[in-house]
């Protein structure tokens, strides 16, 4: 497993086990989706300065 299937796993149980209501569905998916960037971050596939617009070209 990689980084991103770890957070993307990691993030799934978080949301799970925070949400038992009506909109643990939602709750759960972006929790996941959260857990998933961060895992595409921790591998080095999604770089965080292009993607808030602070580019290494300043």
């Amino acid at each position: 497993m990689n980084g991103s299937q770890i957070g993307l796993l990691a993030g799934l149980v978080l949301g799970l086990a925070a949400s038992f209501s009506f909109v643990a569905f939602l709750v759960t998916a972006a929790v996941g989706i959260i857990g998933f960037v961060v895992g595409r971050v921790l591998d080095g596939e999604i770089d965080l300065g292009d993607v808030l617009g602070r580019g290494r070209d300043k």
